[in-house]
């Protein structure tokens, strides 16, 4: 059974937080080597400053240094172009933007432009009042989640020894407590009117780690989700239409051509 690598126009990540104990790296690392695609955007959060700050190199793991060569194998084997927006928490990187470097560029946002559509590509940071304008309220909200995530991991693991699936608190609590819902809401809809004031027919975010793709007052509003809870991204195919995509559903789709494969080679008796 031949086993092609799906092509996409452009894949967009965010929120990775490679320095940080719930970063999951290596899932992400095995979605980027098993696709193709043009367009790579990297739409902010992917190194975790604020975590290498406080923790210094000894947060850097092998790991992380393979995500970063498979980014470089993509751009030297597949001539990826890769564009890197800067979020919140790598704003270690204000001091280098803009950069451009081969088909690498570091940008503070970007127009995509797509089947004659044009996408304002925002991490989403400096909508959010908390993070621009109270950054120690940012941070102190920070560690909350990062506790929230603690919980959730010892919880998680209570259930799989029980075989059940895994559950997230913290997307629990976004949905279910009002002043989340409200938060989000209010993100979306401020994000959707400047992209609407920029004349552009959407809008590509991250930030909130709560992955969408839907029309809103005219505007098609994507948000690529995050590799610490959802395990989410935005893919565009080649006929430019947008798709949210979760690693376990690729992950079940693997296993299932899995069992096809093995079935296909089973003899039949005579």
């Amino acid at each position: 059974m031949i086993n092609i690598r799906p092509h996409y126009r452009t894949v967009v990540l965010s929120d990775i937080h490679l320095g940080t104990s719930h970063s999951k790296v290596n899932q992400v690392s095995d979605f980027l080597s098993s696709v193709d695609c043009d367009r790579l955007i990297l739409n902010g959060d992917i190194i975790d400053g604020w975590s290498l700050r406080k923790s210094g190199v000894r947060k850097w793991k092998a790991e992380h240094t393979r995500f970063f060569k498979i980014l470089m194998k993509m751009m030297e084997n597949c001539g990826t172009e890769i564009v890197y927006v800067r979020g919140n928490h790598d704003d270690f990187l204000d001091s280098l933007i803009p950069l451009q470097f081969a088909n690498l560029s570091i940008v503070k946002d970007y127009i995509l432009e797509s089947n004659g559509k044009h996408y304002f590509v925002t991490h989403g940071d400096v909508f959010d009042k908390v993070t621009s304008g109270m950054k120690w309220l940012a941070k102190l909200g920070d560690i909350g989640y990062t506790l929230l995530l603690e919980m959730n991991s010892a919880y998680n693991r209570y259930r799989l020894k029980r075989g059940k699936p895994y559950y997230s608190l913290s997307q629990a609590v976004k949905q279910k407590v009002k002043q989340a819902v409200s938060y989000i809401s209010d993100f979306e809809t401020v994000l959707v009117e400047f992209a609407r004031n920029r004349k552009c027919d959407g809008v590509i975010c991250g930030h909130i780690h709560h992955p969408e793709d839907r029309m809103i007052d005219g505007i098609h509003y994507l948000n690529s989700g995050d590799w610490v809870e959802t395990l989410s991204g935005l893919i565009e195919d080649e006929n430019g239409e947008w798709k949210v995509v979760y690693y376990t559903d690729m992950i079940e789709s693997e296993e299932m051509k899995g069992k096809e494969s093995a079935l296909s080679i089973i003899p039949v008796a005579s």
